[in-house]
C-alpha cells in the first residue's frame, strides 16, 4: 500500500467503526453478509425512481420485474414465464408465474403476503405515468395505450411498434409494487419498499448504513434447484468518497468496488491495466463492456464561428491520440473511441465509421479554417466537472499543438447538467450510459425532436435524413435490417461532427477473492442472487 493511501486509512478508521456499528443481530453471520459502499447516497428504494446507478443496485436486490436481462443482454423470463408479440408488433401478451409472493408486511392482512397477479403489474406501470407519482421513468410507458390484466395473464398494447420495448421492459421503473403498500406509505414508500426481490428491506439509516436480509420465498433457484439467494444480508455503507471506499475494500471491510478512480488507479492496476502483484493474492479483477460512452459535445446552435465550423469540429476529431490517452489517464482500462456514438458491444456499432489521430491532417484543417474565416487564433472552452480535468487538460495540450486555443472551465456537475440542458455551454464534456440495451437508446440523441430541455439532444444536431431513418427504426422487426439500420444513422452523425467520441467505458470490478458469483454485464447492474462467500 502507498504511503499517501497509509496515511489516509486512520483518518478512516473513525468513519469504518461507526459504519460498522449498529444492532449486531442485523449481521450475524459475516460470511453470508455481502458488504459493499455507496459514495453517491442512495435517493430512494422506489423503482418509480431507479434513474441512478446508486439506487437501481439497491433497488434490483428488492423488486423483480416481468421480464429480466442476463448478463449477455439477453431478456429471460422473470415473473413472466413466457411471452408472446403479435405480428404488428403492437401487442405483448404475458403469462406470470403463480409461485411469486411480496414480501411479509402487516398491510397484507393474515398471511401476511400475498401472490403477485396480473393486476400487479397493470398498476404499477400506469403509476409510473402518473403526474402525481412524478415518476422520471414515465417516458418509458408513453407508448402503452392499453392493459388488460386477467389473474396470471397480461396484455400491454402499445400505440406505436416499438422494437425496443421489450429490453424496456428490462428496467427496473418497470418492478412490481404492491398497491396496498404503495397507497398505505404513499411518497414515504421510498423508505418502506416492499418487493419481490431475493432480499427484502431491513432496516435504513439514511447516510450511515442499509441492511437488506434473505428473502426465503424468493421464487428462483439454481440450475441444481438450490433456492436463491445464497446470502443470509447484503449490508450497504455510504462513506462518500472513492479513496475512502478503496482503503475499506483494501482492509477487508467491504466485499466488492466497482470502477476505476483516480485516486487509487495507479495504486492497483499497472499502467497496462493488470493487478498490481500486492494484490493478486488477496483481490480479484474482472472487467468486460460497459455500455458507456464518453464524449465532448459541441453546441450546433452556437453562433461562436469555431462551433459552427465543421473543418474545426473535424480537426478537433483528428487532433489527440486516444489510445495515449487511455494508456496514461485509465491505466489501459476503456476502449479509446475510433468508432461512432454507439458503443462496441452494441449491435449497431461500427468501428470505421469515427476518426484515427492524424495530427498533420489536423493542422491543414485548422490552417484552412483560418483562410477561409479570417480568424488567427482559433479559440474553444471545453466545460467539464473536476472528475474529468485530466482528459481535458490532455486534449488541451494535444490541440495547441495543432494551433487551436483551448480553456478548460470546471464547474460543479449539477451546474454542468442544467448548462448543457438549457443551451448555455458551446463544448462540453458527456457520457451516455444505456439505459437499455438498444442503439436507438443512443440515437434518440440526435432526434430533433428531442431537442434539449426537452430531451436528451444537447448538442441541436438536426438532420432530415437522420429523423426520417430514426422513426423507420421503429417499423423494423428484422434484427440485422435494424442494426444496419443504426450504423447508417450513427454514420450520419459522425459525418457532421457535433461531438467528439473519446471512449467507451469497461465495467470494472474488484472482489475479495472469498466472493465468488458475481459475474458483470455491459450494463453494470449489480446482482447478488448468486453470489456466495467462503
Amino acid at each position: 500500500m502507498s504511503r499517501r493511501l497509509k496515511y489516509l486509512l486512520y483518518s478512516t478508521l473513525g468513519i469504518l467503526f461507526i459504519c460498522s456499528c449498529g444492532n449486531s443481530n442485523d449481521l450475524t453471520k459475516d460470511h453470508l453478509v455481502f458488504r459493499y459502499n455507496e459514495h453517491k447516497n442512495i435517493g430512494s428504494l422506489d423503482p418509480a425512481f431507479a434513474k441512478d446507478n446508486a439506487d437501481i443496485w439497491a433497488i434490483n436486490q428488492l423488486f423483480n420485474g416481468l421480464v429480466q436481462m442476463d448478463d449477455q443482454l439477453n431478456v429471460q423470463p422473470c415473473i413472466a414465464k413466457d411471452w408472446t408479440i403479435s405480428e404488428d408488433a403492437l401487442s405483448y401478451s404475458f403469462a406470470l408465474r403463480n409461485d411469486v409472493k411480496f414480501h411479509k408486511h402487516e398491510r397484507f392482512g393474515t398471511d401476511s403476503t400475498r401472490t403477485v397477479v396480473a393486476a400487479d403489474f397493470e398498476y404499477s406501470l400506469f403509476r409510473l405515468c402518473d403526474n402525481k407519482t412524478a415518476s422520471p421513468g414515465s417516458w418509458v410507458v408513453n407508448n402503452i395505450w392499453d392493459i388488460k390484466a386477467k389473474n396470471d395473464s397480461l396484455t400491454i398494447i402499445l400505440k406505436s411498434p416499438d422494437p425496443s420495448f421489450i429490453g424496456k421492459l428490462t428496467m427496473k421503473y418497470c418492478s412490481v409494487v404492491p398497491k396496498e403498500i404503495v397507497e398505505h406509505y404513499n411518497s414515504d414508500f421510498r423508505a418502506h419498499p416492499v418487493g419481490t426481490g431475493p432480499f427484502q428491506f431491513k432496516r435504513w439509516e439514511e447516510n450511515l448504513k442499509l441492511v437488506f436480509r434473505r428473502n426465503d420465498q424468493y421464487f428462483e433457484f439454481d440450475k441444481n434447484g438450490n433456492q436463491l439467494p445464497y446470502l443470509e444480508a447484503v449490508a450497504i455503507t455510504f462513506l462518500p468518497d472513492k479513496q475512502s471506499e478503496f482503503l475499506q475494500f483494501a482492509q477487508g471491510n467491504i466485499d466488492f468496488v466497482s470502477g476505476l478512480d483516480a485516486s487509487y488507479k495507479d495504486e492497483v492496476l499497472t499502467a497496462t491495466g493488470q493487478l498490481r502483484e500486492n494484490y493478486a493474492t488477496d483481490v480479484n479483477m474482472i472487467r468486460g463492456p460497459y455500455l458507456n460512452t464518453e464524449y465532448l459535445a459541441f453546441f450546433m446552435d452556437s453562433d461562436i464561428p469555431e462551433m459552427q465550423s465543421q473543418l474545426l469540429r473535424q480537426a478537433i476529431n483528428y487532433g489527440f491520440d486516444k489510445e495515449k490517452m487511455m494508456t496514461y489517464l485509465r491505466n489501459g482500462i476503456g476502449i479509446p473511441a475510433h468508432g461512432g456514438f454507439i458503443p462496441k458491444g452494441l449491435p449497431g456499432y461500427d468501428a470505421s465509421i469515427g476518426f484515427t489521430f492524424q495530427p498533420e491532417k489536423a493542422k491543414q484543417l485548422v490552417e484552412q479554417f483560418k483562410q477561409e474565416s479570417g480568424i488567427s487564433n482559433p479559440e474553444i472552452t471545453i466545460t467539464t466537472t473536476s472528475n474529468y480535468l485530466s482528459f481535458c487538460e490532455y486534449i488541451q495540450r494535444e490541440l495547441q499543438k495543432i494551433g487551436i486555443i483551448v480553456n478548460v472551465d470546471v464547474i460543479p456537475a449539477a451546474t454542468l447538467k442544467d448548462a448543457k440542458a438549457n443551451g448555455k455551454l458551446d463544448m462540453f464534456r458527456a457520457s451516455w450510459v444505456a439505459d437499455y440495451p438498444d442503439a436507438e437508446n443512443y440515437l434518440s440523441l440526435y432526434s430533433s425532436k428531442n431537442f434539449a430541455p426537452n430531451g436528451p439532444n444537447y448538442t441541436h444536431f438536426r438532420s432530415e435524413q437522420f429523423d426520417a431513418w430514426y422513426q423507420k427504426a421503429f417499423t423494423v422487426t428484422d434484427i440485422k435490417e435494424r442494426e444496419l439500420l443504426y450504423s447508417k444513422m450513427d454514420s450520419l452523425v459522425m459525418a457532421s461532427t457535433p461531438i467528439v467520441p473519446l471512449f467507451y467505458d469497461e465495467v470494472v470490478r474488484f472482489t475479495r477473492k472469498s466472493v465468488s458469483g458475481l459475474g458483470i454485464n455491459p450494463i453494470n447492474l449489480l446482482d447478488l442472487k448468486r453470489v456466495k462467500k467462503d
